[in-house]
Protein backbone atom coordinates (compact mmCIF):
# COMPACT_ATOMS: atom_id res chain seq x y z
CA UNK A 1 0.00 0.00 0.00
CA UNK A 2 0.79 3.55 -0.33
CA UNK A 3 0.70 4.80 3.07
CA UNK A 4 4.02 5.42 5.17
CA UNK A 5 4.08 2.58 8.09
CA UNK A 6 3.15 4.84 11.06
CA UNK A 7 0.38 6.58 8.95
CA UNK A 8 -1.41 3.08 8.37
CA UNK A 9 -1.02 1.94 11.50
CA UNK A 10 -3.03 5.12 12.98
CA UNK A 11 -5.58 4.28 10.41
CA UNK A 12 -6.21 0.84 11.50
CA UNK A 13 -6.32 2.14 14.79
CA UNK A 14 -8.96 5.00 13.40
CA UNK A 15 -11.10 2.53 11.75
CA UNK A 16 -11.34 0.07 14.36
CA UNK A 17 -13.59 2.79 15.64
CA UNK A 18 -15.91 3.61 12.56
CA UNK A 19 -18.40 1.27 13.29
CA UNK A 20 -18.62 2.39 17.10
CA UNK A 21 -18.79 5.79 15.78
CA UNK A 22 -21.52 5.29 14.00
CA UNK A 23 -23.88 2.21 15.39
CA UNK A 24 -25.81 4.90 17.14
CA UNK A 25 -25.66 7.70 15.27
CA UNK A 26 -28.77 7.32 12.66
CA UNK A 27 -32.30 8.19 14.17
CA UNK A 28 -35.13 5.84 13.27
CA UNK A 29 -37.22 8.01 11.40
CA UNK A 30 -40.14 5.85 10.92
CA UNK A 31 -40.19 3.88 14.22
CA UNK A 32 -42.15 0.69 13.82
CA UNK A 33 -44.07 -0.81 17.40
CA UNK A 34 -41.67 -4.28 18.16
CA UNK A 35 -44.94 -6.09 18.30
CA UNK A 36 -45.73 -4.91 14.69
CA UNK A 37 -42.11 -6.04 13.89
CA UNK A 38 -42.32 -9.36 15.62
CA UNK A 39 -45.52 -9.83 14.14
CA UNK A 40 -44.31 -9.71 10.60
CA UNK A 41 -43.59 -13.05 9.10
CA UNK A 42 -39.91 -13.86 9.23
CA UNK A 43 -39.42 -14.88 5.08
CA UNK A 44 -41.31 -11.50 4.85
CA UNK A 45 -38.99 -9.11 6.70
CA UNK A 46 -37.21 -6.23 4.86
CA UNK A 47 -33.53 -5.32 4.94
CA UNK A 48 -34.79 -2.05 7.52
CA UNK A 49 -36.97 -4.60 9.45
CA UNK A 50 -34.27 -6.59 9.73
CA UNK A 51 -31.83 -3.81 10.70
CA UNK A 52 -33.94 -2.35 13.36
CA UNK A 53 -34.23 -5.94 15.04
CA UNK A 54 -30.70 -6.25 15.26
CA UNK A 55 -29.62 -2.62 16.55
CA UNK A 56 -32.39 -2.47 19.32
CA UNK A 57 -31.42 -6.16 20.40
CA UNK A 58 -28.58 -5.17 22.42
CA UNK A 59 -30.14 -2.70 23.99
CA UNK A 60 -32.24 -5.28 25.86
CA UNK A 61 -30.42 -8.14 26.11
CA UNK A 62 -27.11 -9.92 28.59
CA UNK A 63 -24.67 -12.10 27.12
CA UNK A 64 -21.13 -12.83 26.97
CA UNK A 65 -18.86 -15.14 24.67
CA UNK A 66 -16.08 -15.35 22.47
CA UNK A 67 -15.62 -13.36 19.54
CA UNK A 68 -13.06 -13.98 16.57
CA UNK A 69 -12.48 -11.74 13.74
CA UNK A 70 -11.17 -12.80 10.72
CA UNK A 71 -10.17 -9.95 7.49
CA UNK A 72 -7.68 -11.67 4.58
CA UNK A 73 -4.54 -13.50 7.18
CA UNK A 74 -5.70 -11.11 10.35
CA UNK A 75 -7.31 -12.73 12.96
CA UNK A 76 -8.16 -11.69 16.67
CA UNK A 77 -10.39 -12.49 18.86
CA UNK A 78 -11.84 -11.29 22.09
CA UNK A 79 -13.81 -12.31 25.85
CA UNK A 80 -16.57 -10.02 25.60
CA UNK A 81 -19.33 -8.84 28.42
CA UNK A 82 -22.72 -7.08 27.90
CA UNK A 83 -24.80 -5.95 30.05
CA UNK A 84 -27.40 -3.62 30.40
CA UNK A 85 -28.83 -1.36 33.50
CA UNK A 86 -32.43 0.22 32.56
CA UNK A 87 -31.02 2.42 29.73
CA UNK A 88 -27.39 2.14 30.20
CA UNK A 89 -25.06 0.08 28.80
CA UNK A 90 -21.90 -1.65 29.95
CA UNK A 91 -19.08 -3.80 28.52
CA UNK A 92 -16.06 -5.47 29.03
CA UNK A 93 -14.28 -6.98 26.24
CA UNK A 94 -10.63 -8.60 26.75
CA UNK A 95 -8.57 -9.53 23.34
CA UNK A 96 -7.46 -12.80 23.73
CA UNK A 97 -3.93 -12.42 21.41
CA UNK A 98 -1.71 -9.91 21.08
CA UNK A 99 -0.68 -7.20 23.87
CA UNK A 100 -2.81 -7.80 26.73
CA UNK A 101 -6.00 -5.07 26.46
CA UNK A 102 -8.71 -4.89 28.36
CA UNK A 103 -11.16 -2.01 27.41
CA UNK A 104 -14.52 -1.21 29.58
CA UNK A 105 -17.75 0.80 28.63
CA UNK A 106 -20.46 2.66 30.52
CA UNK A 107 -22.45 4.30 27.32
CA UNK A 108 -20.10 6.51 25.74
CA UNK A 109 -17.15 6.66 28.63
CA UNK A 110 -13.84 4.33 27.59
CA UNK A 111 -11.43 3.13 29.25
CA UNK A 112 -8.61 0.59 28.26
CA UNK A 113 -6.79 -1.04 30.09
CA UNK A 114 -2.95 -2.27 28.95
CA UNK A 115 -1.82 -4.31 31.93
CA UNK A 116 1.85 -4.98 30.90
CA UNK A 117 2.93 -0.98 30.43
CA UNK A 118 0.29 -0.25 33.24
CA UNK A 119 -1.19 2.07 31.75
CA UNK A 120 -4.76 3.32 30.86
CA UNK A 121 -6.94 5.50 28.56
CA UNK A 122 -9.96 6.71 28.40
CA UNK A 123 -11.88 8.62 25.84
CA UNK A 124 -15.49 8.83 24.50
CA UNK A 125 -16.90 7.01 22.02
CA UNK A 126 -20.51 5.66 21.49
CA UNK A 127 -19.83 1.83 21.28
CA UNK A 128 -16.79 -0.97 21.42
CA UNK A 129 -17.65 -1.63 17.68
CA UNK A 130 -18.98 -5.22 18.63
CA UNK A 131 -20.29 -7.43 16.83
CA UNK A 132 -24.52 -6.45 18.04
CA UNK A 133 -23.30 -2.65 17.56
CA UNK A 134 -22.18 -2.79 14.24
CA UNK A 135 -26.21 -2.00 12.61
CA UNK A 136 -27.47 1.26 12.52
CA UNK A 137 -30.83 1.70 13.23
CA UNK A 138 -32.10 3.19 10.05
CA UNK A 139 -35.10 4.92 8.24
CA UNK A 140 -36.64 2.89 5.70
CA UNK A 141 -34.83 4.65 2.52
CA UNK A 142 -32.25 1.32 3.14
CA UNK A 143 -35.12 -0.79 1.38
CA UNK A 144 -34.10 1.66 -1.77
CA UNK A 145 -30.26 0.24 -1.58
CA UNK A 146 -30.71 -3.00 0.10
CA UNK A 147 -33.06 -6.63 -0.20
CA UNK A 148 -33.18 -9.35 2.16
CA UNK A 149 -33.78 -12.69 1.56
CA UNK A 150 -34.02 -15.04 4.93
CA UNK A 151 -32.64 -18.01 4.15
CA UNK A 152 -33.66 -20.49 6.61
CA UNK A 153 -32.43 -21.79 10.29
CA UNK A 154 -29.50 -23.09 11.68
CA UNK A 155 -28.05 -23.74 15.17
CA UNK A 156 -24.41 -21.60 15.63
CA UNK A 157 -22.53 -20.99 18.62
CA UNK A 158 -25.18 -23.38 20.93
CA UNK A 159 -27.71 -21.42 19.50
CA UNK A 160 -30.53 -21.55 17.37
CA UNK A 161 -30.52 -18.55 14.60
CA UNK A 162 -31.72 -17.28 11.54
CA UNK A 163 -30.05 -16.37 8.66
CA UNK A 164 -30.89 -13.82 6.19
CA UNK A 165 -28.71 -12.49 2.93
CA UNK A 166 -28.90 -8.69 2.89
CA UNK A 167 -28.15 -7.84 -0.94
CA UNK A 168 -27.23 -4.73 -2.22
CA UNK A 169 -29.05 -2.64 -4.94
CA UNK A 170 -26.33 -1.25 -6.54
CA UNK A 171 -22.48 -1.08 -6.97
CA UNK A 172 -21.77 1.23 -4.18
CA UNK A 173 -22.19 -1.76 -1.39
CA UNK A 174 -21.46 -5.31 -0.35
CA UNK A 175 -23.74 -7.98 0.57
CA UNK A 176 -24.05 -9.48 3.81
CA UNK A 177 -25.14 -12.90 5.69
CA UNK A 178 -25.82 -12.34 8.99
CA UNK A 179 -26.95 -14.48 11.49
CA UNK A 180 -28.92 -13.29 14.41
CA UNK A 181 -30.46 -15.45 17.36
CA UNK A 182 -34.08 -16.49 16.85
CA UNK A 183 -35.48 -15.04 20.18
CA UNK A 184 -33.79 -11.57 21.04
CA UNK A 185 -32.33 -10.95 17.20
CA UNK A 186 -28.66 -10.23 18.49
CA UNK A 187 -26.32 -10.92 15.90
CA UNK A 188 -24.37 -14.20 16.53
CA UNK A 189 -22.33 -13.67 13.36
CA UNK A 190 -21.48 -11.87 10.11
CA UNK A 191 -20.00 -12.20 6.92
CA UNK A 192 -19.07 -9.69 4.04
CA UNK A 193 -19.64 -10.95 0.52
CA UNK A 194 -17.74 -9.44 -2.67
CA UNK A 195 -19.91 -9.24 -5.95
CA UNK A 196 -19.01 -12.98 -6.78
CA UNK A 197 -20.72 -13.82 -3.46
CA UNK A 198 -17.54 -14.72 -1.88
CA UNK A 199 -16.52 -14.31 1.80
CA UNK A 200 -13.97 -11.23 2.08
CA UNK A 201 -14.11 -11.13 6.10
CA UNK A 202 -16.07 -12.58 8.76
CA UNK A 203 -16.92 -11.66 12.57
CA UNK A 204 -18.73 -14.26 14.91
CA UNK A 205 -19.19 -16.13 18.50
CA UNK A 206 -17.64 -19.34 18.50
CA UNK A 207 -19.64 -19.51 22.04
CA UNK A 208 -22.51 -17.29 23.24
CA UNK A 209 -24.18 -17.46 26.32
CA UNK A 210 -27.79 -15.37 26.94
CA UNK A 211 -28.59 -13.66 30.49
CA UNK A 212 -25.06 -14.62 32.25
CA UNK A 213 -24.78 -14.34 35.98
CA UNK A 214 -22.94 -10.54 35.62
CA UNK A 215 -24.18 -7.47 37.41
CA UNK A 216 -23.94 -3.80 36.06
CA UNK A 217 -22.45 -2.99 39.53
CA UNK A 218 -19.64 -5.97 39.01
CA UNK A 219 -18.73 -4.42 35.56
CA UNK A 220 -18.93 -1.04 37.38
CA UNK A 221 -16.27 -1.61 39.79
CA UNK A 222 -13.72 -3.31 37.85
CA UNK A 223 -13.94 -0.46 35.23
CA UNK A 224 -13.57 2.03 38.25
CA UNK A 225 -9.98 -0.20 39.50
CA UNK A 226 -7.58 2.41 37.59
CA UNK A 227 -5.21 2.46 40.75
CA UNK A 228 -1.41 1.63 40.17
CA UNK A 229 -2.32 2.98 36.65
CA UNK A 230 -0.82 6.12 34.64
CA UNK A 231 -4.23 7.41 32.93
CA UNK A 232 -4.55 9.62 29.98
CA UNK A 233 -7.23 10.97 28.03
CA UNK A 234 -7.24 10.67 24.20
CA UNK A 235 -8.78 13.61 23.29
CA UNK A 236 -10.84 13.48 19.85
CA UNK A 237 -12.88 16.79 19.15
CA UNK A 238 -16.48 16.99 17.99
CA UNK A 239 -17.01 19.15 14.91
CA UNK A 240 -18.59 19.46 11.86
CA UNK A 241 -17.40 19.51 8.25
CA UNK A 242 -18.56 22.68 7.63
CA UNK A 243 -16.38 24.21 10.29
CA UNK A 244 -13.51 23.09 9.21
CA UNK A 245 -14.24 24.21 5.69
CA UNK A 246 -15.09 20.74 3.88
CA UNK A 247 -18.22 19.90 2.16
CA UNK A 248 -19.73 17.44 -0.39
CA UNK A 249 -20.10 18.25 -4.16
CA UNK A 250 -21.73 15.32 -4.83
CA UNK A 251 -23.54 13.17 -2.16
CA UNK A 252 -22.73 9.25 -2.40
CA UNK A 253 -26.16 7.19 -3.19
CA UNK A 254 -27.51 6.13 0.40
CA UNK A 255 -24.68 7.49 2.36
CA UNK A 256 -25.41 10.15 4.93
CA UNK A 257 -23.14 11.66 6.79
CA UNK A 258 -22.87 10.91 10.26
CA UNK A 259 -19.82 12.68 12.51
CA UNK A 260 -16.76 14.72 12.29
CA UNK A 261 -13.98 14.47 14.56
CA UNK A 262 -10.80 16.34 14.67
CA UNK A 263 -8.12 14.10 15.68
CA UNK A 264 -4.88 14.42 17.86
CA UNK A 265 -1.99 15.06 15.93
CA UNK A 266 0.61 11.98 15.63
CA UNK A 267 4.12 12.41 17.78
CA UNK A 268 6.24 14.50 15.70
CA UNK A 269 3.41 15.73 13.16
CA UNK A 270 2.17 18.92 14.09
CA UNK A 271 -1.51 19.00 11.95
CA UNK A 272 -4.18 16.84 13.14
CA UNK A 273 -6.26 14.87 11.11
CA UNK A 274 -10.51 15.68 9.95
CA UNK A 275 -12.13 12.52 9.76
CA UNK A 276 -15.00 12.52 8.40
CA UNK A 277 -18.10 9.65 8.70
CA UNK A 278 -20.88 8.25 6.87
CA UNK A 279 -22.77 5.78 7.06
CA UNK A 280 -25.92 3.68 4.75
CA UNK A 281 -26.80 1.77 8.20
CA UNK A 282 -25.18 -1.27 7.55
CA UNK A 283 -21.62 -0.23 5.60
CA UNK A 284 -19.88 3.16 6.99
CA UNK A 285 -17.24 4.84 5.01
CA UNK A 286 -14.72 7.44 6.76
CA UNK A 287 -13.19 9.97 4.93
CA UNK A 288 -9.44 11.23 6.62
CA UNK A 289 -8.39 14.29 5.28
CA UNK A 290 -4.79 15.70 6.22
CA UNK A 291 -1.99 18.93 4.48
CA UNK A 292 -0.33 17.18 2.04
CA UNK A 293 3.18 16.32 3.73
CA UNK A 294 5.90 15.19 1.10
CA UNK A 295 7.60 12.83 4.14
CA UNK A 296 4.37 11.47 5.01
CA UNK A 297 2.52 10.76 2.04
CA UNK A 298 4.60 9.57 -0.71
CA UNK A 299 1.94 7.58 -2.80
CA UNK A 300 -1.37 6.79 -4.39
CA UNK A 301 -3.41 4.02 -4.47
CA UNK A 302 -5.41 1.06 -3.30
CA UNK A 303 -4.81 -0.84 -0.25
CA UNK A 304 -7.47 -4.15 0.24
CA UNK A 305 -7.52 -6.06 3.59
CA UNK A 306 -10.65 -8.20 4.05
CA UNK A 307 -13.36 -6.37 2.79
CA UNK A 308 -11.87 -2.99 3.91
CA UNK A 309 -10.39 -1.18 1.19
CA UNK A 310 -8.48 1.85 1.19
CA UNK A 311 -8.23 4.39 -1.38
CA UNK A 312 -5.63 7.85 -0.92
CA UNK A 313 -5.70 10.52 -3.48
CA UNK A 314 -3.80 13.68 -2.99
CA UNK A 315 -6.23 16.39 -4.40
CA UNK A 316 -5.18 20.52 -4.80
CA UNK A 317 -8.13 22.57 -3.88
CA UNK A 318 -7.63 26.44 -3.44
CA UNK A 319 -3.94 26.67 -3.95
CA UNK A 320 -3.27 24.09 -1.70
CA UNK A 321 -2.12 20.22 -1.50
CA UNK A 322 -4.01 17.84 0.71
CA UNK A 323 -4.09 14.13 0.93
CA UNK A 324 -8.09 12.22 1.25
CA UNK A 325 -8.31 8.96 2.68
CA UNK A 326 -10.96 7.23 2.05
CA UNK A 327 -11.76 3.73 4.10
CA UNK A 328 -14.60 1.56 4.19
CA UNK A 329 -16.06 -2.05 3.53
CA UNK A 330 -17.60 -0.94 0.13
CA UNK A 331 -15.90 -1.19 -3.23
CA UNK A 332 -13.39 1.02 -4.60
CA UNK A 333 -15.88 2.41 -7.16
CA UNK A 334 -17.91 3.90 -3.51
CA UNK A 335 -14.48 5.17 -2.48
CA UNK A 336 -13.19 6.59 -4.92
CA UNK A 337 -16.60 8.44 -5.84
CA UNK A 338 -16.36 9.82 -2.23
CA UNK A 339 -12.79 11.50 -2.79
CA UNK A 340 -13.87 12.88 -6.36
CA UNK A 341 -16.75 14.60 -4.43
CA UNK A 342 -14.63 16.07 -1.31
CA UNK A 343 -14.73 19.55 -1.78
CA UNK A 344 -12.83 22.56 -0.31
CA UNK A 345 -15.60 25.13 1.00
CA UNK A 346 -13.29 27.77 2.14
CA UNK A 347 -9.73 28.38 1.38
Amino acid sequence: MILKLRTLKSLLRAMALVASLVATGIAWAQTQPAASLEATPVAARTASQWLLRMHEAPRHHNYMGTLVVSSGAMMASSRVWHVCDGDVILERVQSLNGVPRITFRRDQNVITFLPKTKRAFTEIRDSLGLLNSRVSATDTTVDQFYTARFLGAERLAGLEVDVVLIEPRDKYRFAYKIWTEKQTGLIVKMETLNEQGYTMDQVGYTEMRLSPAITPRHVANLMAQTQGYTVQSLEVKKTSAQAMGWSIKKDVPGFKSMSTYLRPAEAGLKHQTVQWIFSDGLASVSVFIDPFDPHLHRQEGLMITGATHTWVKRLQMHKQDWVVTVVGEVPVATLQLFSKSIDRSTP
